[in-house]
């Protein structure tokens, strides 16, 4: 976030906060760092046993990075950027636009790569979710980190600090997923 025409970087006076901010702006880095090889051909390349495809896991970790930013600022679920998102059946995205029903919890990806961004629309359009939960995370203070937030289906209780840590695991479980995929589908090695 930038508060000022300097552009000067908001960082938060709690040096754990600021921490997990910039924690939360590093998971496209994480991610990313699993999809060379990857491209507009084989985004939605499929293998036996892996059903999320590389572009899926972006959209539904932009998803849920939105979501997670709500409910950190103490909103309940509301729209999504009109440029990244569509809501439709899991049959409405695009080129440009995820459809939030295709990349939600227990959709089931599609090997349709029409239905999905380009891959690199895709990372756009994570790291701008990405940058919006630190963002949400860069203003919390010492109450509102404590302030009880719920999550998920189940409506779970949870704090603000737990839910950003979460939505961290949960990109890492992803880019597992991606490195996992990379290996069924014979992708050159990153690691080792």
């Amino acid at each position: 976030m930038l508060t000022n025409a300097q552009e000067t970087p908001v960082t938060n006076a709690n040096p754990a906060i600021e921490q997990l901010a910039i924690a939360v702006e590093d998971i496209p880095v994480l991610v990313d760092r699993f999809l060379p090889g990857f491209d507009d051909t084989n985004r939605a390349t499929q293998a036996p046993g892996l059903p999320n495809h590389a572009i899926w896991s972006l959209g539904h970790l932009a998803l849920y990075h939105h979501r997670a930013a709500e409910r950190i600022r103490g909103l309940e679920p509301g729209a999504l950027p009109e440029s990244d998102f569509v809501t439709g059946k899991g049959n409405s995205g695009s080129a440009e636009r995820f459809d939030t029903e295709s990349v939600c919890f227990a959709s089931t990806p599609s090997p349709d790569a029409s239905l999905y961004p380009s891959l690199e629309r895709g990372r756009r359009i994570h790291a701008d979710a990405c940058a919006r939960l630190a963002e949400a995370v860069r203003v919390l203070d010492g109450e509102s980190c404590a302030l009880p937030i719920t999550w998920g289906a189940a409506s779970v209780p949870t704090t603000a600090l737990v839910l950003a840590t979460r939505m961290i695991h949960h990109a890492g479980a992803h880019a597992g997923q991606i490195l996992d995929l990379r290996r069924a589908l014979a992708l050159p090695r990153l690691i080792g």
